[in-house]
């Protein structure tokens, strides 16, 4: 049975029909075209990272893209070790909670939903507390729709000599990252983000050598991320069972991204989706939270209009009902809700969208009338 609404979220997100289909299959963990099928997997996100094998290598990990945040922080901070943690969002702060309940020393730098993580800030903390050795930070704020600055973190945090540790759950494969190049170790991700497959896995990219020093630091069995590289890294064979339907998906999703012309294709697709997504809406009276020096292309948050007088959960329904699904806001201060432009979404999604939302309105205001 098709969907009768298309996804504007930040993933899980649409995928094309041909993604799906993948799944129609079943496939045997042992099966060697499988595992080849996850070496193919490993050697194109290298690719995509603009990295060479012999510097870095991929991890595929089981389960959300939170799974993998979780492998990396529970993988290579050792005991005497500690994690400056750079928030300015829900998910850089789901770091924090990570290292509570794995005792894993951190400090956090904070910065408000509208404003990214300053980079001389976190070269002042550097040389402060001597005793961080790793530096996390997210890419893609996905509860405002922010774009941080890693680039320029990473630049610091390579001068110091501490490593770096990258949340591009939401970015990676729908913006460019020369994740050596911007001195990244480890950058997490998820299959059902950018590259427009389907949840069920998540996936690291690694610099070789800070991998092989996290040996035995592991708190967890399953999300062991070097025990999964080394056992992946014989024959493509996972640890534990694999999912092994999301994995095809993923696989065609890479080849469709690829055919899209790559990353600065797909990346040109959703800039387009948020600009005309932000005129249009302004155009109805929705303003946008983030003042637009840092908007990511990925997801955009929305203040409702002056004196509104419906819920979210009204205007949700009317939404969905007519062909969308959006997002409600994750902002505590402000009444906001969001709208995501990636995935198999198009100019002619964003209009049709706006058109309902204008339908709505109208519709509103001859209730009030």
């Amino acid at each position: 049975m098709k969907n009768s609404y298309k996804l504007l979220t930040p993933g899980p997100l649409t995928t094309t029909d041909t993604v799906k289909e993948e799944m129609l299959v079943d496939r045997c963990t042992w099966d060697d075209d499988y595992k080849a099928m996850t070496q193919k997997i490993r050697a194109q996100l290298l690719q995509l990272a603009h990295v060479s094998p012999q510097e870095y290598t991929a991890v595929l990990m089981q389960g959300s893209g939170t799974f993998g945040v979780e492998s990396v922080l529970t993988s290579i901070i050792g005991p005497e070790e500690q994690v400056l943690i750079c928030s300015n969002g829900a998910y850089g702060k789901r770091m924090t909670e990570i290292c509570e309940h794995s005792e894993i020393s951190y400090l956090h730098y904070e910065e408000a939903y509208d404003t990214i993580p300053d980079a001389q800030k976190v070269r002042h903390l550097l040389q402060e507390h001597p005793s961080i050795t790793h530096v996390a930070m997210v890419h893609s704020e996905t509860t405002s729709g922010i774009l941080n600055d890693i680039a320029a973190v990473g630049e610091v945090v390579k001068e110091a000599g501490r490593t770096f540790l990258v949340d591009a759950m939401s970015s990676f494969g729908g913006v460019e990252i020369p994740v050596a190049q911007w001195g990244i170790d480890f950058l997490i991700s998820s299959a059902n983000k950018c590259i427009q497959g389907v949840p069920g896995f998540s996936f690291i990219l690694c610099k070789i050598d800070k991998l092989m020093e996290s040996k035995g630091k592991a708190r967890s069995l399953s999300l062991d991320l070097y025990e999964q590289w080394e056992c992946m890294n014989k024959d493509g064979k996972w640890r534990f069972t694999s999912p092994t339907h999301v994995v095809l998906a993923f696989s065609k999703a890479l080849d469709e991204l690829m055919e899209e012309g790559g990353i600065p294709a797909r990346h040109a697709r959703y800039e387009n989706n948020n600009r005309l997504l932000i005129e249009q809406m302004q155009q109805l009276g929705f303003s946008t939270y983030l003042n637009g020096n840092h908007q990511g292309p990925i997801i955009t948050t929305f203040c409702y209009p002056k004196n509104h007088s419906f819920s979210f959960a009204e205007f949700y329904a009317y939404i969905k009902e007519r062909g969308y699904a959006i997002y409600p806001g994750k902002l505590t201060e402000l009444d906001t809700f969001r709208i995501g432009n990636i995935g198999e979404i198009y100019p002619e999604d964003i209009k049709a969208l706006v058109e309902i939302i204008a339908s709505f309105l109208e519709e509103q205001k001859e209730t009030r009338a």
